[in-house]
């Protein structure tokens, strides 16, 4: 019962690892369409993303069976409660990347190309970043390096705030001088779900320190 119970749990893993591959292959195909405002690398990253809600519910199920099946304790437990939760924190992210797709869109072409690379630019690296770093510890086992990569999506995570907090003071005053205001205001709302992407990141990045460590869900 214990293999089959481990290879349960890392198909579940494994589906879930490939999930979050899709998203930071759409986050990555963004950075490079906010280059030059790439219609179809959107369309691309978009696609990347495509039918995850569908995906998540499987590997929900699946946890749920196990569950039922094995009746999981001390880590290996946490291991699954967490997975049941990162599938959640994953199809957010994934909402939120589709949105600032759709919102981006709307903008990219009537902002000029100094605003995106001076604002844009740096906020969407900081966010592949911290996907990268978060998906990474799906399959890590050392809890040494758990912890290490969960401070590096944390340092992420602070960029990723700072740069907007940034942006938004800066594009505000520039929509005041210019009295542009409806262009940068979708501007700004597009990169708020770029920061909540980096904060799912996160939380993802915690339930993971939690299944090798334990304590609290929350950072």
């Amino acid at each position: 019962m214990l293999q089959t119970f481990k290879l349960n749990i890392k198909d579940i893993q494994t589906k879930i690892t490939e999930i979050g591959n899709s998203l930071v292959s759409a986050n990555s195909l963004i950075l490079k369409a906010l280059k030059d405002c790439d219609q179809q690398k959107f369309c691309d990253a978009r696609n990347k993303i495509k039918n995850i809600n569908a995906k998540t519910d499987e590997i929900d199920n699946a946890i749920i069976k196990v569950l039922a099946l094995y009746t999981p304790e001390a880590k290996d437990l946490r291991q699954v409660v967490a997975y049941l939760k990162i599938t959640n924190e994953f199809s957010r992210a994934c909402s939120n990347t589709r949105s600032f797709i759709r919102g981006f869109i709307d903008v990219c072409n009537e902002v000029d190309v100094k605003t995106i690379t001076e604002y844009t630019l740096p906020m969407q690296k900081a966010t592949l970043r911290s996907l990268k770093t978060t998906v990474s510890m799906i399959n890590t086992e050392d809890d040494d390096e758990i912890t290490e990569l969960y401070e590096e999506a944390l340092i992420e995570e602070n960029k990723v705030d700072d740069l907007y907090e940034m942006i938004e003071r800066d594009l505000v005053t520039e929509a005041n001088d210019n009295n542009d205001f409806e262009k940068y205001h979708k501007m700004l709302r597009a990169l708020r779900k770029s920061e909540k992407i980096t904060g799912r990141s996160t939380s993802i990045a915690n339930l993971l320190v939690y299944v090798t460590k334990g304590g609290d869900f929350h950072k």
